[in-house]
C-alpha cells in the first residue's frame, strides 16, 4: 500500500475538520453555543452585580474609619517662625549642668531678637579628664579657645551653673578654676531658672495662653506670666528615682504645682529639657525648630531617667488638660540669661 506524503494527509485532515463543522452546523450547533455564551454572560454579571455593592460598602467604611482614626491621633500643629535678629552681636554661654557642659554660641540684635549659631550638648568635660585642678583650667582654655575661634569675643562669653549642678564637687573646682581664668561664673536659683526658660522659649504673641515647663535631671520648672509678673515654681527632676522617690509622689506633686497655672494660660505648653529633647527626637520631621510631642501615652520608653520624665510630662498634661506640648530645639535657659544682659 502506497503511502501518503506529507501533503496528501494535510488535505485530508482539513476535509474532515470541514466536513464535522458543516455537520455540525445543520445539526443546530451555532444556536447551542449562542445559548451558552449567553446564559454565562448573565451568571458573570450576576454574580458582579450581586458582589459589587457589597465590596464598596466594606471599601466605603475602611476608608471612613480610616478617617475616623487619622482624626483621633492627628496632632495640632505649630506654624510659627522666630524673628531673625538684624545686624546682631555673637554672644556665648556655657551651662555648668548636672550632667555636663551644654554651650551656644548666639546672635542678638537691640530688640532681643535671637538666633543659635551653634550649640553643644552633654559635653562630657565635667566629668572626664579633670583629674587635678590644672586639668580643669587646660581643659577649660580649650573649651573657651574654641568659642573665641568662631568669632565670640572674650568679654561675651559667660559662664552659668544650674540649679541642680551648683553643690556637685566637681562643679566647685571648675568654678574655681574659671575664677583664675578672670571669668566670673553666674549661680541661678531654681525660681530664676524658670523665669529664665520662660524669656526664652514663650514667644511673646503666646504670653497670654501659654505656659513653660523645663524638666532637668534635678528639678522642673513651671513658669507662667501673671499679669506683668513671671510665675515660677520648682518641683522634682527626672532623676528623682536615683532618691528612691516613687512615681506616685512625684505625679501628685507635679500635679499641684501645676494647678496653679491660671487656666488662660493652658492653651499651649513649650516645653524645654534632658527628656523633653529625648521625646521630640522620636517624632522630629526634618530640621524643624518646634516639634510638637505626642501624648505621653504614645511613648514607650526604657531607661530610668526617661520613665521618671515621662511621668512628670503626662502629670502636667493630665491636670493643666493642655493638648499641644512644643519643644523648641534651640532654646536653653542660659539663653535667656543672655537675653536679660544690657
Amino acid at each position: 500500500m502506497q503511502r501518503l506524503t506529507v501533503a496528501g494527509r494535510l488535505i485530508i485532515t482539513a476535509l474532515v475538520v470541514a466536513a464535522f463543522y458543516f455537520g455540525f452546523s445543520k445539526l443546530g450547533g451555532q444556536d447551542l453555543l449562542k445559548k451558552l455564551k449567553s446564559t454565562d454572560s448573565t451568571q458573570t454579571t450576576s454574580t458582579t452585580s450581586s458582589t459589587l455593592p457589597s465590596e464598596e460598602q466594606n471599601s466605603s467604611e475602611a476608608s471612613s474609619n480610616s478617617n475616623d482614626e487619622a482624626t483621633a491621633t492627628t496632632k495640632p500643629s505649630f506654624d510659627y517662625t522666630a524673628p531673625v535678629p538684624i545686624a546682631g552681636k555673637l554672644k556665648g554661654v556655657v551651662e555648668l549642668g548636672a550632667s555636663g557642659f551644654n554651650s551656644f554660641i548666639v546672635r542678638i540684635d537691640k530688640d532681643k531678637n535671637w538666633k543659635l549659631e551653634k550649640a553643644e550638648f552633654g559635653n562630657s568635660l565635667v566629668t572626664e579628664n579633670m583629674a587635678t585642678d590644672e586639668d580643669v583650667r587646660t581643659g577649660l582654655k580649650k573649651y573657651i579657645g574654641n568659642m573665641l575661634d568662631y568669632g565670640v569675643g572674650g568679654k561675651e562669653i559667660h559662664f552659668v551653673v544650674s540649679s541642680g549642678a551648683i553643690k556637685a564637687d566637681i562643679t566647685q573646682r571648675i568654678i574655681k578654676a574659671l575664677k583664675s581664668l578672670n571669668y566670673f561664673v553666674n549661680t541661678v536659683t531654681p525660681e530664676q531658672e524658670g523665669v529664665l526658660g520662660l524669656k526664652v522659649v514663650q514667644p511673646k504673641e503666646f504670653a497670654d495662653n501659654s505656659f513653660v515647663v523645663d524638666i532637668g535631671s534635678a528639678n522642673t520648672k513651671i513658669s507662667w506670666h501673671e499679669g506683668s509678673a513671671i510665675r515660677s515654681v520648682e518641683s522634682y527632676g527626672a532623676k528623682y528615682f536615683q532618691n528612691s522617690i516613687d512615681d506616685e509622689t512625684v505625679a501628685k506633686e507635679i500635679s499641684a504645682k501645676s494647678k496653679q497655672i491660671p487656666s488662660a494660660n493652658r492653651e499651649t505648653c513649650f516645653i524645654i529639657g534632658g527628656v523633653p529633647f529625648e521625646l521630640a527626637k522620636a517624632v522630629r520631621k526634618g530640621t524643624e525648630r518646634y516639634t510638637v510631642l505626642d501624648a505621653p501615652s504614645a511613648y514607650k520608653l526604657d531607661n530610668a531617667k526617661s520613665k521618671a520624665g515621662l511621668n512628670i510630662y503626662k502629670s502636667v498634661a493630665e491636670t493643666t488638660g493642655c493638648k499641644k506640648f512644643i519643644f523648641d530645639w534651640d532654646a536653653n535657659f542660659t539663653i535667656g540669661f543672655l537675653l536679660n544682659l544690657p
